[in-house]
């Protein structure tokens, strides 16, 4: 059985041969105080901001590494367990991860120490750059240019690629969960108020925009009063939230603008001719992509179902192993 596992610092997605994305939760686990699991994923998100003492809910991912790797690994071993569940393989499965581009030997081997013992037969690993090119139907092993810009959770992944390779990437420890800290603490400075980050997540997700847009958006945000103490709820505009999330945004563009710079010309022409893919959740930020394309000059566009973009690039990569082998992370 063949699995490709996109091990995001927000979402966990899982892709099996044959069937698509079966699985797709956040990255959380609710651990109790003698460290036993007590939930996962959507379960263990819903309890974020709102457990008794006794119990605490992880994101064992930060910026897109392990930051936990007992609870990384009980993760694995709880996704993998139910994405094989009903398949009559008595073998264990084959498992193709995602890793960001920047990321050490190190990290690299924690990633395929937590898979193997999680249960996999095997387990290998793929840059998300390439991974999300692939899940995107960009022809990656064409001798021309194509530059993905993947924005996950942790980590904004930059990459120009030809021949199945990546010729310049950048990798900033920049994503969405950024951007909802950025919210949160603007409310905090502007108007006194506490929000959790499932509230900032909310507020990015409902009125978030990375230009004005003509009909600005609001909606009501509820938190604690730093003053008085006590619940408040206030109304937020789109082009507040545009203000929150200016400085990692303008990361992003930055490190797009340093990624062109370097390309060498003949790519620079094919992904003026072609333009550039996003993908992953924070592509979904209203008129990000009108952004980049503003200041750029280089047509941009959002892959179709920019969410699932890595993961099914890992399961593509593994079905498909002997050809996109040159472009797999070499064993660590």
């Amino acid at each position: 059985m063949k699995i490709g596992i996109d091990l995001g610092t927000a979402n966990v997605l899982v892709y099996v041969k044959g069937k698509g994305v079966v699985i797709q939760e956040p990255s959380v686990v609710a651990v109790s105080e003698d460290n036993r699991i007590v939930a996962v994923g959507e379960e263990a998100r819903e309890m974020i901001g709102r457990t008794p003492g006794s119990i605490s809910a992880i994101r064992p991912m930060k910026d897109g590494v392990i930051a936990d790797y007992v609870i990384t690994e009980a993760m694995l071993r709880y996704f993998i367990g139910r994405a094989t569940k009903g398949s009559f393989s008595l073998t264990k499965p084959e498992v193709m991860i995602s890793v960001p581009a920047g990321v050490t030997s190190v990290e690299k081997r924690a990633v395929r120490d937590a898979a193997l013992k999680a249960g996999a037969r095997e387990a290998y690993l793929i840059e998300e750059p390439l991974a999300a090119a692939i899940g995107a139907s960009v022809p990656i092993s064409s001798p021309s240019g194509n530059m993905i810009i993947d924005i996950g959770g942790g980590t904004s992944e930059i990459a120009v690629i030809s021949l199945g390779g990546i010729v310049v990437s950048q990798s900033l420890r920049i994503g969405g969960n950024r951007f909802d800290e950025s919210i949160a603490s603007y409310i905090r400075k502007k108007y006194n108020l506490m929000i959790g980050e499932r509230t900032a997540e909310e507020v990015k997700i409902q009125i978030g925009t990375a230009i004005p847009l003509e009909r600005e958006l609001q909606m009501d945000v509820r938190g604690r009063d730093l003053i008085a103490g006590l619940p408040r709820t206030i109304p937020i505009t789109s082009s507040e939230v545009m203000e929150a999330i200016e400085l990692p945004l303008q990361s992003v563009v930055t490190a797009v603008r340093q990624v062109l710079e370097q390309t060498p010309p003949e790519l620079s022409s094919d992904i003026i001719d072609k333009g550039m893919v996003m993908s992953g959740g924070g592509a979904l930020l209203r008129n990000f992509d009108r952004l980049l394309t503003q200041v750029t000059g280089v047509p941009c566009h959002v892959a179709e179902n920019p969410l699932n973009c890595v993961a099914m690039g890992t399961g593509l990569a593994l079905e498909h192993f002997d050809f996109f082998k040159k472009s797999l992370v070499q064993q660590v």
